[in-house]
């Protein structure tokens, strides 16, 4: 469950970037994250989506929060409470601060990274605990290309491509770093579906997920798929995936403070 808000997000060579005219400032999505445990897709917790705004003495920034809990229910099982966020341009969704705070059961990970972009680095701040339950530091500068960016940062890019010039088929491709290494997410155009969700029916558009040599996503092209609404909002309601340990499904609960 370590890469669950990972999981989320995995060149449409006609499709561009724009500026930010989808993500607003209050927007509210709350999700339900099940698995199969025993052949049985089980609802064991809550992934929520949230932005806001923070003013620093240079500027203004769109604050980006993405937070899973187990339901108490499942918490002797295994407690989940990760967070993570970015910090980013409101117009363009440049990140400069990311930050991701892990605790699963016995298990802790902080992770930070400041972005330099006119030197195409990141100065990373990871926190663990040793064998010993002991906690440690480790810096680190890291090399990364022109236009890479954090997980969360990169699922409202996504949510920001043309997706109405799409042909079937077409691929784009996004510069991740993730635990210190950079990696390559896929997102393919398949086609245009309606689908029945809790804030009604809605045309989505559906995506298909890959990483380039990784073995975090398994199967097939139908395995691992985002579905977008097919309107200005691009709200994602629905996700599923296939990892080495089992398979899940993300479903929209509730979206509000929508910007379109």
């Amino acid at each position: 469950m370590k890469q669950l808000l990972f999981i989320i997000v995995l060149n449409f060579s006609p499709v561009l970037f724009a500026q930010n005219n989808t993500i607003a400032v209050g927007e509210k999505l709350s999700f339900t994250a099940s698995y199969n445990m025993s052949g049985l897709m089980t609802e064991i917790a809550q992934v929520n989506m949230e932005t806001g705004q923070v003013k620093t003495s240079n500027a203004t920034l769109l604050h980006l929060k993405c937070t899973a809990a187990t339901y108490s229910k499942w918490d002797g099982f295994f407690k989940i409470r990760d967070l993570y966020e970015s910090y980013v341009s409101p117009t363009s969704l440049t990140p400069y601060l990311y930050k991701r705070d892990i605790n699963e059961g016995s298990y802790y990970k902080f992770m930070q990274y400041t972005f330099s972009h006119k030197t195409n680095s990141v100065k990373s701040l990871m926190r663990k605990k040793n064998d010993k339950g002991e906690i440690f530091d480790k810096t680190a500068t890291l090399k990364i290309n022109s236009g890479t960016k954090d997980i969360v940062s990169t699922i409202y890019h996504i949510r920001n491509l043309d997706l109405h010039k799409a042909k079937i088929g077409d691929v784009k491709s996004f510069k991740v770093i993730f635990d210190n290494e950079e990696m390559v997410i896929n997102v393919k155009y398949i086609s245009k579906e309606t689908i029945a969700t809790a804030i009604g029916k809605k045309e989505c558009y559906k995506l298909a997920l890959s990483l380039n040599n990784k073995d975090i996503l398994k199967g097939g092209s139908n395995d691992n798929l985002l579905y977008l609404t097919a309107d200005a909002n691009k709200v994602p309601v629905y996700a599923k995936f296939k990892i080495p340990v089992g398979n899940g499904e993300l479903k929209i609960k509730s979206a509000t403070g929508l910007k379109n």
